[in-house]
């Protein structure tokens, strides 16, 4: 089963002097347990894109096909699909209005009808699934937490709906380096523990780098280049053309090879990095 997406085209203010293209026939297919990377620079059309995955936004040309149900036909029921994929937009912390993390995590599966043992056991599944300890934080309030935790918390509202794709827009926007860390190693591990597919939209090259096994970049509203992180980033001369640019570490270990280290320039992670240049460095020592 999948997101299937098939030449999908979307324009803003049809048949007006400002209208605008925001999609171009777009193709691609995510999979279930997927970890896929969505890129662009800003007016890319990544947003309109992902709100299409739900429903949120409905296929004019082209169409959205989730877990085989057209989004196009109207007998679809648009809450089953919000219910499957999962949408976390930028800066869902500014969506927290409970007194309690408990009850702002509890909002959506209420919203389901669930009773209240079901709901008391997806609160503390989401909860302890982005890494909190459930009776530590369940009575506290949401707005005494740190920037990293309220995104975490708000997340685990999504989550809580139990969707089998999380899509997360720019989830690290806006956070110190500390919270941006914090973040990213919850979903790394969110994935790894859940098996849920994960969507990462993002203008960070280095934050997709870290995580993702597929990447998409849009440009102009079509789809641009796709492959794996490899792929896509040994190609820094056309993302650079197209205003991306490729993780610092990959311009570093170009510069490192062009002065005669003998290093692997097909790394894009800082631990990865780390581990070729003391491998390097070892390997001189022995010699």
């Amino acid at each position: 089963m999948s997101i299937k997406i098939e030449n999908l085209t979307f324009k803003y203010s049809e048949g007006t002097q400002f209208e605008t293209k925001a999609l171009d026939n777009i193709n691609m297919e995510i999979k279930k347990g997927e970890f896929i990377g969505i890129i662009g620079h800003t007016g890319s059309g990544k947003s309109t894109l992902i709100q299409h995955f739900n429903g949120l936004m409905k296929p004019e040309e082209g169409d959205v096909i989730v877990e085989g149900k057209s989004l196009k036909n109207k007998k679809t029921k648009l809450k089953l699909i919000r219910q499957t994929v999962g949408l976390v937009f930028q800066y869902p912390e500014y969506q927290l209005f409970e007194e309690t993390v408990y009850q702002d995590v509890a909002y959506g599966p209420k919203n389901l009808e669930l009773d209240e043992k079901e709901i008391k056991k997806r609160v503390k599944y989401a909860l302890e699934l982005v890494g909190f300890d459930y009776e530590e934080i369940k009575d506290r309030s949401p707005f005494d937490l740190s920037g990293g935790q309220k995104r975490r918390a708000a997340i685990a509202g999504v989550l809580a709906m139990k969707p089998e794709y999380l899509v997360l827009d720019e989830p690290t926007a806006g956070l110190d380096p500390a919270g941006r860390n914090e973040i990213l190693g919850q979903i790394e591990k969110l994935h790894k523990k859940s098996k849920i597919t994960v969507i990462l939209v993002s203008h960070s090259m280095e934050d997709i780098a870290r995580l993702v096994k597929y990447i998409y970049v849009l440009n102009k509203g079509k789809l641009h280049m796709e492959g794996t992180p490899k792929e896509i980033y040994s190609q820094s001369e056309e993302l650079k053309r197209i205003g991306l640019g490729v993780p610092q570490i990959v311009d570093i270990m170009k510069e490192l090879k062009e002065k005669g280290f003998e290093v692997n320039t097909n790394i894009f992670n800082i631990q990865d990095a780390k581990n070729e240049i003391l491998k390097v460095i070892r390997s001189n020592e022995n010699v």
